[in-house]
C-alpha cells in the first residue's frame, strides 16, 4: 500500500475520535488556527521513521485537541510550530499505532524531539484505495537536491510518475516528452538518438542524468524501468556545472522495497515490435536490512522505414542495505545494448524536403552498435535531526560501433546530375569512460528569526573519451575524415542509373583507420545553495558555485599518404600528433526572491548564470584560447495549488542572454591585418537571446478523473551578429508547443478498474537548414551571388494518441493508438538528416501482477 495518504484517511486512525477534524499544513508553515490567539509560541521538530527505518512521508504530526498540526516530508522530517508549554503530539500513520508524545515547548525557540518510529498495527483494515497526497508544487524532487517543495523554488519544474508514464505506455523519452511544454525533440540524427532542446538550448549529454548522474544520450534510455522524470528547467550550473541553459532531464529508476511483489508483461506493436518485461522486488531472504530490485526487458522490431529494425535488451538490479537506523546504501546497475539499423532520412535537395515516408537511403550492412554499462553507489546518512551526508559513486561505460552511408545530400548543380548523391562510407568507434564523485550536506535550522535550508557540495568527473574514424586508404585525401564512395544514386528518381566512378569501395571492410582522438575531459565544483526563510510569506534562495575544467585531447593519425609504413597487423600511427589543451574556470551565482501571500501560491523572481567552454581550436586574434561563454538568465513566475490543491496550475516567463557569443572576426575587420593570428580568429563579441512563456497544469485524481496540460512559446533569435540578420530565428526550435492529457477510470461497478485516455501534443513550426549569411565568412564582403544557405521550414503538426486500459485481480491489458491523425512532419538537422515521424500505430501491453 502507498505511504502517501489523503488527508480523508487521517479521521479513521484510532485518536480521531478525541480530535477536531484535521487540518494538514506544510513545512515551514505556521499552521495554528489564525482564528486562535496565544500568548507565546515555539516550534518543535524532529523525524519519523517506519518500523524497517524508512523514512515516513505524510505522517501526521497534531497537537492533540486541537486542529494544529502538519504532516511529515520525503525524508520524515516535520517542522511545527505551535503554543508555549507542555502539549501531547498524537503521530499517526494507516497500519501504524499511533504514538503519544509529551513535549515542553519553550518560549520562542525550538524542541528538537529524538526520531519517532513508528509500530505497525495489528488491526486489519479493509481494501483502501490510495490516492495522491501532494501536488507537483509540494513533492521535493531529487534533481534539485535539496529537501524544498518546488513551491519554494524560484524555477520552473515538472515531474511526470510512474502512473502516467504507464497509462501513456511511454516507450521512448519522446512519447513522454508529451508531458512538459518546452522540451522538445531537435533531431533524431540517424534515426539511433533523441535529441533533445529546451528554451532554444540543445541538451547533450552534459544536460541528461539518470539518478543523478550524467548518462551518454547517444543512446536512446530505457523507459520501462522509471518511476519518474523530473526536468529542471532555466539554470542549473550552480549544482551541476557545465549544463546547456535550457534545462537537466534527470531519470529516476525503480528502487528497492522490502516487500514481495513485482510484474511480468508483453508489449506487441506495429511492424513486427514484440518487448517482454519483468520487474521484481522484494527483501533479501527474510531480511529486514537488504532489499532487492530487478527490471529487465528484450525488445525486437521492425520500422515503418524501410530495411530499418531494431534489437535491445536491457537489465537494471538494485540494492538497498539498511546499514544502521540512519543510514542507507543504494547500489544500481544498468545494461542497455542497443543494435539497430542507423537511419538518416529521406534525403533533401537544394534544402527542399523529398516527399515519402519509408523511402531508405542506407547501404547494405548498415549497423549502429551501441551498449552502455553503468553502476552508481549512493550513501545516505542522517547525521542528526538537522543535518544529512549523501555521497555518491559513478561509474559509465559506453561503446558505439557505426558503420553507415554519409548524409544524403544530392548536388544542387542545375544539369543532368541535379539530385546525384556520391553515397559515401563512414566507420568510427567510439569508447568511453565517465567516472563521477559526489558530496552533499544538507541540513535544515534556524538562526534567530531566520530559517536556513542549507546545501553544501562537491563534485567531480572525468570523461576519457577515444573516438577512431576510418578512410579509404586509396583516397588521395586519406589523412583526413572524409568519407570514401560506394556508388552514385539521385535522390530524386532512385530508379535511374547512374555512371559509377572508377573508384569504389567494395564494402565496410575496405576501410582503414585513419584518425585516432583521444579526450580526456575533467572537472570540479564546489558550491553552496541557501533557502533563506525570513517569515512565512517571504524566502529567498542564494547560492553560488566555482567549476573548474580541463579539456585535453590528443589526436593521432594512421598511414597518411606521406608515411606508410605497414606492421604486421598492417596499420601503424603515421607519426603525425597534435595536442590540444583548454583550462577554463567559471563562477555560477544565483538569487532568487519568492513572495507567497498563501500557503498554495508562490511568486518568484530570480537571475542566474550558466557557462559555455570553447573548443579546443578556438582562438583569438592572438592566438590565445578564448574563455567560456557566460550567459545570464531571468526568470519570473506564479506557482499555484488550487481547489485545496487538487489542480496545480504554474506560469513561467523567461529571458536568456548570450551577450558573449562566439563569432569569427572578419577579414574586412582592422583588427585582422595586424593580428598574430588570422587563422579563423574568434571572439566573444556576437550575442543570441531566448524568452519565452511556459504554462503547466497538473491535477490530482478525482472521481476518477486526471489532467496534464501545458503551453510553450519561444523565440531564439541572433540580436547581435556580424554575419547573420539580427531578429533571424535559430533553428530546430519550435515557436509553440501545447499538450493535453485527459484519463478517467471507473472506480465502481462491474467495470471497476476500465481507464480511458486521451492526449493531444502540438509542436509548431520549425526551422532547420542553415542559416542564410549576409556576408561572405572568407572575406567579410557581400556575396558575389545569393548566399548558398537557406532555410527549410519544419511543418507543424497535431498528435492524437488514445488509450484504453483494464485491471482485474492480477491482470492487465493496456491499448494504445498513437498518431491517429496520420500527421506526417519531421525531425531534422541540417539539411542532411530529414527523419519523418511515425505514422498512426498500435501497441498493446499484456501484464500480469506478481
Amino acid at each position: 500500500m502507498s505511504r502517501t495518504l489523503p488527508f480523508l484517511l487521517l479521521t479513521i486512525l484510532p485518536w480521531a475520535a478525541t480530535a477536531k477534524p484535521v487540518r494538514l499544513a506544510h513545512r515551514h508553515s505556521g499552521d495554528e488556527n489564525p482564528t486562535t490567539t496565544q500568548p507565546a509560541h515555539g516550534q518543535a521538530v524532529g523525524r519519523v521513521v517506519l518500523a524497517d527505518g524508512q523514512p515516513a512521508e505524510q505522517v501526521s504530526v497534531m497537537v492533540k485537541g486541537t486542529t494544529i498540526g502538519t504532516s511529515t516530508e520525503a525524508d520524515g522530517s516535520f517542522r511545527l510550530r505551535l503554543p508555549a508549554g507542555k502539549q501531547t503530539l498524537a503521530i499517526a500513520y494507516l497500519g501504524y499505532v499511533t504514538q503519544e508524545i509529551e513535549v515542553d515547548v519553550p518560549n520562542r525557540a525550538t524542541v528538537t524531539i529524538p526520531a519517532v518510529t513508528l509500530a505497525k498495527s495489528a488491526q486489519q483494515l479493509s481494501e483502501v484505495k490510495v490516492t495522491a497526497g501532494r501536488t507537483i508544487n509540494q513533492r521535493p524532487t531529487s534533481v534539485s537536491k535539496m529537501p524544498i517543495r518546488p513551491l519554494d523554488l524560484p524555477q520552473a519544474v515538472v515531474t511526470v510518475n510512474q502512473e502516467t508514464l504507464e497509462k501513456q505506455q511511454v516507450l521512448r523519452l519522446s512519447d513522454a516528452l508529451v508531458n512538459v511544454p518546452g522540451l522538445y525533440v531537435t533531431s533524431t540524427t540517424g534515426g539511433t538518438q533523441e535529441e533533445l532542446g529546451s528554451r532554444g538550448f540543445a541538451y547533450g549529454s552534459n544536460n541528461t542524468f539518470k539518478n543523478g548522474v550524467r548518462f551518454n544520450n547517444g543512446i536512446m534510455p530505457e523507459t520501462s524501468s522509471l518511476e519518474s522524470m523530473e526536468v529542471l528547467k532555466g539554470s542549473a550550473a550552480i549544482l551541476y556545472g557545465n549544463v546547456a541553459a535550457g534545462g537537466v532531464l534527470n531519470l529516476v529508476t525503480k528502487k528497492p522495497k522490502f516487500e514481495q511483489g513485482g510484474s511480468a508483461a508483453l508489449r506487441v506493436g506495429s511492424f513486427g515490435f514484440w518487448k517482454p518485461m519483468v520487474d521484481v522486488y522484494g527483501a533479501v531472504g527474510k531480511s529486514d536490512k537488504v532489499a532487492y530490485r530487478l527490471n529487465t526487458s528484450y525488445e525486437q522490431a521492425n520500422s515503418y522505414r524501410d530495411e530499418v529494425k531494431s534489437d535491445r535488451f536491457y537489465v537494471n538490479p538494485s540494492l538497498l542495505f539498511k546499514l544502521t537506523p540512519k543510514t542507507d546504501m543504494l547500489v544500481e546497475g544498468d545494461y542497455l545494448r542497443d543494435n539497430r539499423t542507423p537511419d538518416f532520412g529521406i534525403g533533401a535537395v537544394d534544402y527542399v524536403i523529398i516527399p515519402s515516408r519509408s523511402r531508405f537511403l542506407n547501404v547494405p550492412g548498415a549497423l549502429n552498435a551501441t551498449s552502455q554499462t553503468s553502476t552508481t553507489a549512493t550513501l545516505t546518512s542522517r547525521l542528526n535531526d538537522t543535518w544529512q551526508v549523501r555521497a555518491v559513486t559513478g561509474f559509465q561505460h559506453y561503446d558505439n560501433e557505426l558503420r553507415s552511408a554519409s548524409r544524403p545530400t544530392g548536388s544542387i548543380v542545375q544539369g543532368p546530375a541535379y539530385g546525384n548523391w556520391n553515397r559515401g562510407l563512414q566507420r568510427t568507434e567510439t569508447s568511453e569512460n565517465y567516472f563521477l564523485a559526489q558530496l552533499d550536506l544538507t541540513g535544515n535550522f534556524h538562526t534567530g528569526f531566520l530559517g536556513h535550508t542549507l546545501l553544501v557540495g562537491a563534485d567531480a568527473d572525468q570523461y576519457q573519451t577515444n573516438t577512431l574514424a576510418y578512410t579509404n586508404p586509396a583516397s588521395p585525401t586519406s589523412a583526413s575524415t572524409a568519407v570514401s564512395t560506394y556508388d552514385v544514386i539521385n535522390l530524386l528518381d532512385l530508379n535511374r542509373e547512374v555512371a559509377q566512378p572508377a573508384l569504389r569501395l567494395k564494402g565496410f571492410g575496405d576501410l582503414e583507420r585513419n584518425i585516432n582522438t583521444q579526450a580526456n575531459t575533467r572537472r570540479a565544483g564546489f558550491y553552496a545553495q541557501d533557502l533563506l526563510s525570513f517569515s512565512e510569506k517571504v524566502k529567498a534562495l542564494v547560492g553560488l558555485r566555482w567549476s573548474y575544467q580541463e579539456t585535453p585531447s590528443d589526436v593521432y593519425y594512421y598511414n597518411t599518404v606521406v608515411n606508410r609504413q605497414p606492421q604486421a597487423n598492417g596499420q601503424v600511427l603515421a607519426g603525425t600528433f597534435k595536442q590540444n589543451r583548454r583550462y577554463d574556470n567559471a563562477f555560477s551565482p544565483r538569487l532568487g526572491l519568492i513572495y507567497q501571500p498563501l500557503k498554495t501560491m508562490s511568486v518568484f523572481a530570480s537571475y542566474s548564470n550558466s557557462f559555455s567552454p570553447q573548443a579546443n581550436t578556438v582562438a583569438d586574434l592572438n592566438g590565445q584560447p578564448l574563455p567560456p561563454s557566460v550567459i545570464d538568465q531571468y526568470e519570473v513566475g506564479v506557482k499555484n495549488d488550487l481547489f485545496n490543491g487538487a489542480l496545480s496550475a504554474n506560469v513561467t516567463a523567461y529571458r536568456i542572454v548570450n551577450s558573449n557569443q562566439i563569432q569569427s572576426v572578419l577579414p574586412t575587420d582592422p583588427r585582422f591585418a595586424t593580428a598574430s593570428n588570422q587563422n579563423s580568429p574568434q571572439e566573444l563579441a556576437g550575442e543570441v537571446t531566448s524568452k519565452g512563456v511556459e504554462v503547466d497544469v497538473q491535477s490530482k485524481p478525482y472521481l476518477g478523473w486526471a489532467v496534464i496540460a501545458g503551453y510553450s512559446y519561444n523565440n531564439t533569435a541572433y540580436t547581435n551578429s556580424n554575419i547573420y540578420t539580427n531578429g533571424s530565428r535559430l533553428r530546430y526550435n519550435p515557436a509553440h508547443t501545447a499538450n493535453a492529457s485527459l484519463f478517467y477510470t471507473l472506480e465502481t461497478g462491474a467495470l471497476k478498474g476500465l481507464t480511458a485516455g486521451v492526449t493531444g501534443y502540438y509542436v509548431g513550426d520549425k526551422l532547420a537548414g542553415r542559416n542564410p549569411r549576409l556576408l561572405n565568412p572568407a572575406d567579410g564582403k557581400p556575396w558575389a551571388t545569393a548566399d548558398a544557405n537557406k532555410f527549410i521550414s519544419i511543418p507543424d503538426y497535431l498528435l492524437f494518441d488514445a488509450s484504453l486500459g483494464y485491471t482485474h485481480n492480477r491482470f492487465g491489458l493496456r491499448v494504445k493508438l498513437a498518431n491517429l491523425l496520420d500527421e506526417l512532419s519531421y525531425n531534422m538537422h541540417d539539411d542532411n538528416s530529414v527523419n519523418p515521424i511515425a505514422p498512426r500505430t498500435f501497441a498493446a501491453t499484456f501484464s500480469y501482477k506478481l
